[in-house]
């Protein structure tokens, strides 16, 4: 829990930090709610050392600031080590996060890798960059985890990411899935967390502005119109502005699963529910279907 000492700079990365109620509210919720994600789903092995993903956006930039608070608070037992990935997108300010990681004493690794002319080359015209690039970093990322000898690659991806996947998944895929909070990649060896998995994206914007980090924006992806991602994302904003925490509850369902309620014969055993018969329940461990 935090005191009544949280306006106190207690890491260069809160330097010129506002002192108003307001922020400091935002940054007491943005603590408690990545601590809960973080205990609730079992991310924290002590002794481990992380690889925390920073892109510039302003939900890393949240993540990092967030998670050292928690380790000077003696809360979060692990080593970390922030990395950027340059992937090589004309005009991408190479010089920003490095200059702004060291200023600020923060341990990182800056890695170069051209994804860039690779996604440019194999995704045809007028098709979406995002999986293709998405892969590309996601093995790159991988890779530097095994070489600075981390057991997690930690990922800003916030409460309407999540929400956002799972309508693009619903809509377009075909499936009730989405970005889990942790995951064991296919390999093993590493767990991908998401540490901001209860936070609003509207605080992670909040706080970044607050502390004025400078905001790198993504030119690749960013850069495409029609989006399956943003158009979601506008119907979200939409279903928000006409019944205000709609977001909340929908990411709440997700907490909330019954399988018997659903159509998917491998998660319930419905070729088994007749009257009279017992041992039927919902996986895992949820009660037995009703009208």
């Amino acid at each position: 829990m935090l005191d009544d000492s949280d306006d106190t700079e207690i890491h260069s990365l809160f330097a010129g930090a506002p002192s108003s109620t307001e922020y400091r509210k935002l940054r007491k919720r943005l603590v408690r709610e990545t601590r809960a994600a973080l205990d609730d789903y079992g991310m924290v092995r002590p002794g481990d050392r992380w690889l925390v993903c920073l892109s510039g956006g302003k939900d890393s930039y949240t993540l990092l600031a967030v998670l050292y608070e928690l380790k000077w608070r003696g809360l979060l037992p692990v080593d970390l080590l922030a990395c950027n990935l340059d992937q090589g997108q004309p005009g991408f300010p190479a010089t920003v996060l490095p200059e702004f990681l060291s200023q600020r004493g923060v341990e990182h690794r800056i890695e170069y890798q051209d994804t860039y002319s690779i996604v440019k080359e194999k995704v045809p015209q007028g098709r979406t960059y995002c999986a293709l690039c998405s892969r590309l970093r996601r093995g790159n990322l991988y890779r530097i985890a095994r070489e600075e000898g981390c057991s997690a690659v930690v990922l800003g991806h916030h409460r309407d990411d999540i929400l956002e996947t799972f309508f693009m998944n619903l809509f377009h895929g075909g499936r009730l899935a989405t970005m889990p909070p942790k995951l064991l990649n296919e390999e093993g060896d590493l767990t991908v967390l998401r540490p901001l998995a209860y936070v609003a994206e509207g605080d992670c914007e909040r706080f970044a502005r607050s502390m004025n980090y400078p905001i790198i924006p993504c030119d690749l992806c960013g850069s495409q119109e029609g989006l399956q991602r943003v158009q979601v994302k506008r119907m979200l904003d939409e279903w928000e502005s006409r019944t205000p925490g709609r977001r909340q509850v929908m990411f709440r369902a997700l907490m909330n699963v019954r399988p018997s309620h659903l159509l998917d014969p491998k998660l319930f055993d419905f070729a088994a529910l007749f009257p009279g018969e017992t041992g039927v329940s919902d996986i895992p461990n949820l009660q037995r279907a009703e009208d």
